[in-house]
């Protein structure tokens, strides 16, 4: 059977799963922490939550974490996702979050989803609150009207890099290998090294030539290991 690349999770998460998986990737809820949830996966739902059911507490955190972590989004899972199954108001939030994040380049392609006239984060009262308050400066000029009294933006609302690295051992290989998906499937790999290529790929969202050449690049160094550890018993045996 010919390997198709999975692009989007197979079902949405019902709120209570979201809410921890939101945990796990350090933003600040009253839950208990998922273990290692999909960054992306978990912002994409997080964004559907905030724009299509408006909740606004859960767009203030996710909107703080993507100022402290966005150099570690694998940009380009996070633009597949959004495409895939993204509504206009959900492809305006991450078009407004990249136009925001614009020195990053890896961001040009998710702020090109949507081009339509400027979205108003609340249906009713949004002009009245920008005259008076004026815009969300992160959002100005963006496809995404937000006043600026509305969405609090506070560092203790999220955990920062190297609190969310010893917790999320894929956010730790993204800081050292970059926020690709090798980096993933390194991590996934450590956790079971039998898996196949085509279920790794799957897991990570990966390529299945991406998937093959860590695999690859995995047993060479595990072979490395298991030869040094050979090379040590025998040179205690011959002792």
């Amino acid at each position: 059977m010919a390997f198709s690349r999975a692009l989007v999770p197979r079902a949405a998460p019902a709120s209570d799963a979201l809410t921890s998986a939101m945990v796990g990737i350090g933003m600040g809820f009253a839950a208990a922490a998922a273990v290692e949830p999909n960054i992306e996966d978990t912002l994409f739902f997080a964004s559907v939550e905030a724009m299509e059911r408006d909740d606004l507490r859960v767009l203030a955190v996710l909107v703080t974490w993507f100022g402290v972590h966005a150099r570690w989004v694998n940009a380009d899972r996070l633009t597949r996702l959004v495409a895939a199954q993204g509504t206009a108001r959900v492809r305006a939030l991450w078009s407004a979050l990249a136009t925001w994040q614009a020195k990053d380049r890896r961001f040009t392609r998710l702020g090109a989803l949507y081009a339509g006239p400027r979205v108003d984060l609340q249906a009713v009262g949004a002009a009245f609150h920008i005259r008076k308050h004026g815009e969300d400066p992160r959002f100005s000029g963006s496809p995404l009207r937000v006043p600026a009294n509305v969405l609090r933006d506070r560092a203790a609302d999220v955990l920062s890099p190297r609190e969310l690295a010893l917790r999320h051992r894929a956010y730790r290989s993204r800081l050292r290998m970059g926020p690709t998906y090798r980096a993933d499937v390194w991590v996934a790999l450590e956790a079971a090294p039998h898996l196949s290529v085509a279920e790794l790929a799957r897991r990570t969202y990966a390529s299945f030539a991406t998937a093959w050449q860590a695999k690859q690049d995995f047993e060479i160094l595990g072979g490395s290991r298991r030869k040094k550890g050979r090379s040590r018993s025998n040179r205690s045996a011959e002792r």
